[in-house]
């Protein structure tokens, strides 16, 4: 089986759905003739057309509210969105159309569209290009959020979010594109070739939307991650030598609630990480969740391990992200009580 990093395993999958489906466009700034900022896009162009891959202006209003028109007219747009920083420009066409349209006509009106975004830090990209906005959209009825950890995830998933009849955030963490971290160092040392996740099958096939992943089954405890914080959380487990259970969500929204509750019934005991700012963070609505659904199965509080309170610190990247030393605390904290 062919072996791809994140980056590739996107690619073929516009590939794959361009070729099926003749009403699906991708466009966005510089994913035409430049193949996108991270190459997520490269060949589209050559292959499909400048009819069905194009570049547009540096207007994120602008490229999501054309989307909107596309897909109310029956096309399928799959637009990106160059980081997940620049989203915010376009947020109010997100949440007051992309978001609505399916209730406001009754069901007359679907929002077939994607928006794609690399997101999070780890390239030292600094305030403006390092951000993790997914909660922002999980509070927003009507929109569906993925984000894959894998190679194979990232193809699937984003199949499986192209071919859905509503609209999609489909976030990818840019730190781990090109391989995943060992959680240890802070610096990519397994390239995707040598990683199990890189063997991504050629050809059509889906990861379906709201359907988590067991990434290391455990006893003692659940520990909830999405993302590049997948690979910290497993690193941190191996490390420490604590019989955890793993539990990578592919999708916030539709959350796989099941999953994460016949865990942690069975281990007692609950950590969730995430690489967004604690306060009002996703990890606080699965905490809240964990403890309406399993408060008479837990033997210690639920705990988060997350980045800081703070406008995303240039200087202090590595620091901000959970890593080896706050995943230790936590994890030994929790095993106490």
């Amino acid at each position: 089986m062919p072996t791809k990093n994140m980056i590739e395993a996107i690619n073929d999958a516009h590939r794959v759905t361009m070729a099926a489906d003749p009403d699906i466009v991708v466009f966005g700034e510089d994913v035409g003739y430049f193949g996108g900022v991270f190459r997520a896009t490269a060949g589209l162009q050559q292959e499909f057309g400048k009819t069905r891959c194009f570049d547009a202006p540096i207007s994120e209003g602008g490229i999501i509210g054309a989307a909107v028109g596309m897909a109310a007219y029956g096309l399928k747009p799959v637009v990106e969105i160059q980081f997940a920083d620049y989203i915010y420009p376009g947020y109010d066409q997100i949440v007051s159309e992309v978001a609505r349209m399916r209730y406001r006509t009754a069901g007359e009106w679907t929002m077939p569209m994607v928006i794609r975004s690399p997101y999070g830090g780890g390239i030292f990209g600094g305030q403006t290009h390092s951000q993790s906005p997914e909660a922002l959209f999980t509070h927003v009825a009507g929109l569906k959020v993925v984000i894959p950890s894998t190679p194979l995830d990232a193809k699937g998933l984003l199949i499986a979010a192209i071919e859905d009849p509503d609209p999609v955030l489909f976030f990818e963490p840019k730190r781990i594109y090109n391989g995943p971290f060992d959680g240890h160092h802070d610096r990519p040392v397994t390239p995707w070739a040598r990683h199990p996740d890189s063997e991504v099958p050629d050809g059509h096939y889906t990861v379906p939307l709201g359907k988590a992943r067991i990434v290391r089954p455990g006893n003692d405890l659940t520990v909830i991650a999405y993302g590049t914080m997948v690979h910290v959380a497993l690193a941190a487990v191996e490390e420490n030598g604590i019989d955890a259970e793993v539990i990578d969500l592919r999708t916030l929204v539709p959350l796989d609630i099941a999953t994460i509750e016949e865990s942690v019934k069975k281990t007692g005991r609950a950590l969730v990480v995430q690489e967004a700012t604690k306060t009002s963070g996703f990890g606080s609505e699965l905490a809240t969740l964990i403890q309406e659904r399993c408060f008479y199965h837990l033997e210690a509080p639920v705990a988060r391990v997350t980045g800081w309170d703070t406008p995303y610190p240039h200087a202090y990247e590595w620091i901000y992200f959970p890593g080896p030393i706050r995943m230790r605390q936590a994890l030994e904290k929790v095993m106490a009580e």
